[in-house]
């Protein structure tokens, strides 16, 4: 009989369904792999915006700085104080579009540094700073050459810089651009963008204008082409162990950093044409053990894999069936013995010597393994640890069952 007064924390409780895996061991592999790809003139800034692309900022964060990256990247204003508050003292770019006083003093108070793309931006920070203190501002002011994005076009960079220069509490910190196709194998339009780029800097050099930083190239372009790098590269996908593109697999030897688990809830027997889940989008053709698994799309896996995905189990792949839930998936167990509730899932990630990775998903859906990761949500918890979670003991496993 279960005793209420030693009921598990909540945290070991949500390990009894899904979680993240963050392996901090191969991040900061990928960190000491890009750093030493870069060379030493070269600042390796780690981009951790949307919560490190689902990996958890913090965390990956603290050992990013540790393994040797010089900056953080963020997107907005508070994913820059979530840092702070946490203890990091790091150089902290915000690569969004910020426009109202409130976050201009937030960026004040919490040391950090925005991009300006605009006059009219720039004026709004002015004014928002000179309300304040009487401190200097670094901001980093971004030039469109060819995302059609965010950024002043290039080939008005020089009256930008003119302008930014000469309001007052702003010192311009980097003048950067973002490139649209590095991950393409053509290099015709990132090419175009670097000779646009050159010609920016040289309009800035004109005007004796020192910028302690310039930066161009995300994790595709760092991999790619070493003219690139400048003072500083941006990187975020390969940080996470992942490649731009199929070609550039030969350029590092990354590992990913996240895996994701879930554990089986129930196993049953079904006879030859037995629908199974929403829609009976598949029917059994044999006698099957299947097992119900704890993770859905309301967790991120998408819907659109459903009949289409493998998973693992104990080293085996298994085949997913029937239409992915919001909480719970199904998958064919029946070559796989000795299986109980509690038994460790491997959606992403590996198992022995099988492996899946989140790029085979974004294949399957058409989208990009970018996407994938941040999709996962969290109900999922994060578990920082280089180590797989072994699976209940019958013990555990027969207590948790008995849990309403």
């Amino acid at each position: 009989m279960l005793s209420w007064d030693k009921t598990p924390a909540l945290a070991t409780i949500r390990q009894c369904r899904a979680w993240v895996e963050i392996d901090l061991q191969a991040l900061q592999h990928n960190v000491q792999q890009l750093t030493q790809h870069i060379g030493p003139s070269t600042t390796l800034m780690a981009v951790v915006k949307a919560d490190a692309y689902g990996h958890g900022a913090i965390a990956i964060a603290d050992a990013a700085l540790a393994a040797g990256a010089g900056w953080l990247g963020v997107a907005t204003v508070p994913e820059g104080v979530e840092l702070r508050e946490a203890g990091i003292t790091a150089p902290i770019m915000i690569m969004g579009a910020i426009n109202s006083p409130e976050e201009v003093a937030a960026i004040a108070r919490w040391r950090l540094q925005p991009t300006l793309v605009s006059p009219k931006q720039a004026l709004v920070f002015s004014a928002a700073l000179a309300t304040g203190s009487s401190e200097v501002l670094p901001v980093h002011l971004k030039i469109d050459t060819g995302m059609s994005r965010l950024g002043f076009p290039w080939q008005q960079a020089a009256e930008f810089v003119q302008f930014v220069q000469r309001l007052p509490r702003l010192q311009i910190h980097s003048v950067y651009s973002h490139l649209a196709t590095a991950d393409d194998p053509n290099p015709t339009v990132m090419r175009q963008q670097h000779q646009r780029y050159e010609a920016v800097l040289a309009q800035v050099a004109a005007q004796n204008v020192t910028l302690p930083k310039r930066h161009l190239a995300n994790s595709a372009a760092t991999m790619t082409d070493p003219t690139l790098h400048y003072d500083m590269v941006r990187v975020g996908l390969a940080l996470y162990g992942l490649y731009p593109a199929e070609h550039l697999r030969s350029q590092l030897a990354l590992r990913p950093v996240m895996q994701v688990k879930a554990r089986i809830t129930h196993l049953k027997e079904i006879q030859p044409g037995t629908g199974v889940s929403y829609g009976h989008t598949f029917v059994a053709e044999r006698p099957m053990q299947i097992a119900v698994v704890g993770i859905g799309y309301a967790d991120g896996v998408p819907r659109a894999l459903s009949n289409r995905i493998e998973v693992l189990v104990q080293g085996q792949r298994a085949r997913q069936i029937g239409s992915i839930t919001m909480d719970q998936l199904m998958i064919d167990v029946t070559h796989i013995p000795h299986l109980q509730e509690g038994s460790v899932v491997t959606l992403l990630g590996q198992d022995g010597e099988q492996e899946i990775g989140a790029d085979h998903w974004a294949t399957l859906t058409h989208t990009i393994s970018w996407e994938i990761l941040c999709g996962f949500k969290h109900r999922l918890p994060r578990i920082t640890t280089a180590l797989s979670i072994p699976p209940l003991s019958p013990s555990e496993s027969s207590e948790w069952r008995d849990r309403p």
